[in-house]
C-alpha cells in the first residue's frame, strides 16, 4: 500500500465530505449535551468530532483496505492505537476537528487534519479548512500545495523568507511547558516581532507553510496535532527540530518540544532566544 498523487486528491475529497456532512451542519447548531469535557475545561469533544472521525476512518479503510487509522477520539478510548504508528505498513492519524474549543464556541477557526505514515515515516499530509473549503496538501519529496474542491492545485506553498528574531511573527503555544521553562519562555516573548496563539494548530500551520508567519513553537506533540503541519512546513522549504536539535519523529515522540522556522539558522536563533541560557 502506498500514497500517490491520485490518492492524495481522493483523501482530500474525503476530508471535505466529512466536513460538509458532519462538521459544518453542526457549527453554531450544537444541541444540548453535544459538547463534552475530556481531560479538562479546554479539552473538549463534540458530536461533530466523533461523527467526522467515523466518516473519515470508514472512507480510508474502504479506499485502502488494511490501513491502520489512529483517530484522536478513538485513541482517547484505546490509547494502544498510538503504538501502531511506528510499524504499520500504512497508517493514518486523524484529527477530525482541530480547534474544538473554537468550534464549540462558534468561532470559525478550526480544521480537519490527517497524515499518512509508512513504517513510521510521514509520507503525506492534509489540512482542510471547512469554512473556506480549501485543503493544503503535502506529499513527501513532491512539495506542498493548496487544492481547491475540484482537485485543482491553486498554488504551491512556500515558507517565509528568513528574518531576525526581532522581526519574526510566531505562533507560540507555551501552556504545556513545565516550570521553570515556561516562565523563561514567556518572559522572552517580547524579543520577537509578534506572537499569537489561535487554539488551533491547523490554522497556525497553514499560516506557517504559506509564508504568512515565520515560526511556530510547541511543547506537547500528539501526532494528529503536528504530523500534518510538520510535513507541510518541511515540503514548503522550512526547517524544524525538537528543542534539543534532534529531528522530530512523529510516530514515536510525544514531548520534547518542536520549533519550526524558515531555515536552520533561523531555527537556531529562535531556539537560543527563547530557550538558551
Amino acid at each position: 500500500m502506498t500514497i500517490n498523487a491520485r490518492a492524495v486528491t481522493d483523501i482530500a475529497q474525503l476530508l471535505r465530505e466529512a466536513a460538509q456532512r458532519e462538521i459544518m451542519p453542526r457549527f453554531r447548531r450544537l444541541a444540548e449535551g453535544a459538547v463534552r469535557i475530556k481531560t479538562g475545561p479546554t479539552d473538549l469533544v463534540t458530536d461533530a468530532d466523533e461523527a467526522a472521525e467515523r466518516h473519515i476512518a470508514a472512507g480510508l479503510q474502504a479506499m485502502l483496505p488494511g490501513c491502520v487509522v489512529v483517530g484522536e477520539e478513538a485513541t482517547a478510548a484505546e490509547p494502544a492505537l498510538l503504538d501502531r504508528l511506528a510499524d504499520a505498513e500504512l497508517a493514518f492519524v486523524v484529527d477530525p476537528v482541530d480547534g474544538t474549543a473554537n468550534f464549540a464556541a462558534g468561532v470559525p477557526l478550526f480544521g480537519t487534519m490527517a497524515a499518512a505514515f509508512q513504517r513510521g515515516e510521514v509520507i503525506a499530509a492534509w489540512i482542510h479548512d471547512p469554512v473556506s473549503d480549501d485543503t493544503a496538501v503535502a506529499l513527501r519529496g513532491e512539495g506542498a500545495w493548496n487544492e481547491a474542491a475540484d482537485g485543482t492545485r491553486t498554488g504551491a506553498l512556500r515558507v517565509a523568507e528568513p528574518v531576525p528574531v526581532s522581526r519574526m511573527v510566531a505562533g507560540v503555544s507555551w501552556t504545556y511547558l513545565p516550570e521553570p521553562l515556561r516562565s523563561r519562555v514567556v518572559t522572552r516573548l517580547p524579543g520577537l516581532g509578534s506572537t499569537f496563539h489561535f487554539r488551533c494548530a491547523a490554522h497556525e500551520y497553514l499560516l506557517l507553510a504559506s509564508g504568512h508567519i515565520h515560526a511556530t513553537f510547541y511543547n506537547r506533540l500528539m501526532p494528529w496535532d503536528h504530523a500534518p503541519g510538520w510535513l507541510l512546513h518541511r515540503e514548503a522549504g522550512g526547517h524544524s527540530a525538537q528543542f534539543d536539535g534532534s529531528p522530530y519523529d512523529a510516530a514515536r515522540v510525544r514531548a520534547g518540544g518542536l520549533i519550526c522556522a524558515p531555515d536552520r539558522d533561523s531555527w537556531q536563533e529562535l531556539r537560543d532566544s527563547l530557550l538558551g541560557g
